[in-house]
């Protein structure tokens, strides 16, 4: 059973999430991802939708990779269950973007 919904509304579509993690989850990753669209948009001057949204999955994912080469960082493998936490984002960001494509209807269900 889902523990959090989320109405997204960016980038010209709007649709409804439902997932397990709370709502306040959910709402801080939609917050981050806007975050890096608005970035996209005044870095490149771009206004098409799909373009601004591959160029900010590109930053977040740049922004990621970095965080991975931060010793302080829990992302970083250091042998005490990081490689556990990194599946386990990896499978959360998988399950969202399903969940996205199915509800813009990019995936046959």
């Amino acid at each position: 059973m889902p523990k959090g919904g989320l109405r997204i509304d960016i980038l010209g579509t709007s649709f409804t999430i439902a997932a397990d993690e709370p709502a306040a989850y959910l709402e801080s990753l939609l917050a981050k991802y806007a975050s890096a669209v608005e970035s996209a948009r005044r870095a490149t001057g771009l206004t098409d939708p799909l373009k601004l949204s591959i160029v900010a999955g590109i930053l977040l994912g740049d922004e990621l990779e970095q965080c991975k080469g931060d010793p302080k960082n829990p992302l970083k493998s250091n042998g005490s269950g990081a490689e556990d936490k990194n599946a386990e984002a990896e499978r959360l960001t998988l399950d969202l973007i399903a969940r996205i494509d199915e509800a813009l209807g990019l995936m046959k269900t």
